[in-house]
């Protein structure tokens, strides 16, 4: 990937617990080319780090069972 290293939030729906920030925070991490992921439960907002395609980080949420949204 020859992408600068950047930062990206998104906005992630369907998570109502710890297990569930849990759960979308290490399918965020296992995603290709990210080297930081925060996931704030109450937000509902995820902030990925690294040089990565939004639409990977999309489908790794929606694999895990939430649906997420690039946003600003």
């Amino acid at each position: 990937m020859n992408q600068e290293p950047r930062k990206q939030a998104f906005q992630i729906t369907g998570m109502t617990c710890g297990h569930c920030k849990s759960a979308v925070e290490s399918a965020i991490r296992a995603t290709d080319g990210v080297t930081a992921a925060q996931v704030d439960l109450k937000a509902g907002k995820a902030v990925v780090e690294g040089q990565f395609v939004d639409k990977s980080i999309m489908a790794s949420v929606e694999e895990a069972g939430y649906e997420a949204v690039a946003s600003s």
